[in-house]
């Protein structure tokens, strides 16, 4: 198949409803106020209606195309919106095996898919909802219907457009983008990464996904100093990825890394060490203490991170007072950090990741 790009104007013309500005967004559960907060703080006008209860909810912005709207969330990416997928077109659904055909349908007649296209089908539906079709029955009949009338190539990654299916129990809405537009390209935001044979922690997804959202690589880095690190699992990821790693830890690391050649291990409390100036161009810190006492931890240790180095800190939410505790954070930490972006990974769950860089003078 032939490589195609998609400009924004051309974009617009593969969806026969460019003037709708709806869009469904997911959030990790429990935080759907968060993000319903954050969307009502970027448009003007905007009506929003629970989907899921404090997860996945719709919204319609008034006065403003699916173009701008789509500039808007992804020029200024909310928090706490781990995913949208534009609603292009809604169609009557009784979820019987007959949904299928109507979908094939509403896809030829909705969108101008560029042949040779790499088109991704993402299905969600509803729990708790019967249907006589699995979701992957949902997304092998759209393939079908985009090879038979597009002559499009269905695929799982690498999509140049992504066809979103969202499944309610009466209707099924349904939207084209490209996978930058959603925020994430994984279906709902739900980033699934595969368990490893002998892997230490979970918690090495949150790096590995924060790695991955804030479009670092770790490789490029030398000298790491990760603060709380034990049992290790973001020390294990950093070693693979090449770098010298120091980790601070009073507990014990997982015995499988302490052989490691580019791996410093100090037993101790952050506050009892002493680094060079500039030592580090990576600090990391995923440790369940309160904000305010890991911004002092973190602050008293930034001589050690070389001027334009990385910080990926996690950040617990006390009390889901998310957006007050970031300020807390931002200003703890300011001027030496500088904030380039943070978010709720699907990996976080009473928290969230900020990614900074630490000033130059």
């Amino acid at each position: 198949m032939k490589d195609v790009h998609i400009e924004g104007d051309r974009m617009d013309s593969m969806t026969n409803n460019d003037k709708a500005a709806g869009f469904i967004a997911t959030s990790n559960h429990g935080f759907g106020a968060q993000a319903m907060e954050e969307i009502r703080r970027l448009f003007e006008q905007v009506k929003l209606t629970a989907i899921v209860p404090a997860e996945i909810f719709r919204f319609d912005a008034e006065g403003i195309s699916k173009r701008e709207a789509t500039l808007l969330l992804t020029e200024r990416e909310p928090v706490f919106v781990r995913h949208v997928q534009p609603v292009d077109v809604q169609v009557a659904i009784d979820r019987t095996e007959s949904d299928l055909h109507r979908l094939q349908e509403t896809v030829k007649s909705s969108f101008n898919l560029p042949e040779g296209a790499k088109v991704a089908v993402q299905t969600r539906k509803l729990d708790g909802v019967e249907y006589a079709y699995t979701p992957f029955a949902c997304k092998e009949a759209i393939d079908e219907a985009i090879v038979r009338n597009f002559r499009a190539e269905p695929v799982v990654k690498g999509a140049d457009l992504i066809i979103s299916v969202f499944l309610t129990a009466e209707l099924a809405l349904i939207g084209l983008s490209a996978p930058a537009d959603n925020l994430s390209d994984w279906s709902g935001g739900a980033v699934r990464f595969q368990r490893e044979e002998g892997q230490i922690s979970r918690a090495k997804f949150k790096l590995l996904e924060a790695e991955m959202r804030f479009g670092l690589d770790f490789r490029s880095y030398r000298n790491a100093l990760d603060i709380g690190a034990a049992p290790g699992g973001w020390t294990s990821l950093l070693l693979e990825r090449g770098c010298h790693v120091t980790a601070v830890d009073p507990a014990r690391l997982d015995p499988g890394l302490l052989q490691h050649p580019k791996l410093t291990f100090l037993q101790k409390n952050a506050g009892d060490v002493r680094f060079r100036d500039g030592a580090f161009d990576l600090l990391v810190c995923d440790m369940s203490w309160s904000p305010r006492q890991m911004t002092t931890l973190v602050g008293d240790l930034l001589y050690a991170v070389q001027p334009g180095g990385t910080c990926i800190i996690t950040v617990k939410l006390m009390h889901k007072k998310a957006f007050q505790t970031m300020r807390e954070v931002v200003g703890d930490l300011s001027p030496q950090l500088e904030l380039q972006k943070a978010k709720q990974l699907f990996h976080n769950r009473e928290e969230l990741t900020m990614f900074f860089i630490k000033a130059r003078s």
